[in-house]
């Protein structure tokens, strides 16, 4: 079943979120690598949502189920571990452009009878 309008605009969103918090919170690694600092584990970094959430700029994050954003923060965390452990590349940022993708965390359920995700 193909999602509808409405449908098709809430995953943009959410793809938008995930990548503007994957892309913030690299910034944030690179400023703290330059710095000759350890990278920023991943609980540390879960710490940031609640605040971007509340800036005036970013306030829209809210719209974004947490979890959601936590994955992203999980896989920055493991794509900086395997920098460190020289088996990948410095992570990059997310563009715009091309496809858009985001994960589910664990325990969600795909109700497609419904078309709807709990």
């Amino acid at each position: 079943m193909e999602p509808n309008g409405e449908q098709q605009r809430a995953m943009r969103r959410i793809a938008g979120s995930c990548r503007y918090v994957w892309n913030k919170a690299l910034a944030l690694q690179i400023e703290n690598h330059k710095a000759g600092e350890k990278s920023i584990h991943h609980f540390a970094m879960c710490k940031w949502l609640p605040v971007w959430e509340k800036e005036p700029d970013t306030w829209w994050l809210k719209n974004t189920p947490s979890q959601l954003l936590q994955v992203v923060l999980k896989e920055l965390a493991r794509a900086y571990k395997n920098l460190l452990d020289k088996r990948a590349d410095f992570p990059t940022s997310k563009k715009k452009t091309g496809a858009s993708s985001f994960c589910f965390p664990p325990g969600c359920e795909l109700d497609a009878g419904n078309s709807r995700i709990k």
